[in-house]
């Protein structure tokens, strides 16, 4: 499992939050979905690392765009990257 954790620009309201969640949480693999109007921060789970290009395409169907890094967190009992160890 991978947790990532992207920046989205223009969010503004509970709609907003919605139409991100609803079509990030429509790529393959992804599991769920939190999003933090406040700060902007859309964390994805996923089954595997997603391409920045797919969560960016979805992020951008909703209305909004990328900004930013990915963060990826260390789940419990492994990386978060699967190689044993965290960068």
């Amino acid at each position: 499992m991978t947790v990532a954790t992207y920046q989205v620009e223009g969010m503004t309201c509970g709609h907003c939050v919605s139409s991100v969640t609803e079509e990030v949480g429509k790529i393959g693999g992804v599991s769920g979905v939190e999003v933090d109007l406040a700060s902007g921060a859309v964390t994805v789970t996923s089954a595997e690392p997603l391409d920045r290009t797919l969560v960016d395409a979805a992020v951008v169907e909703a209305g909004y765009e990328l900004a930013g890094a990915v963060e990826l967190l260390p789940q419990a009992g492994g990386s978060c990257c699967g190689s044993g160890g965290c960068h």
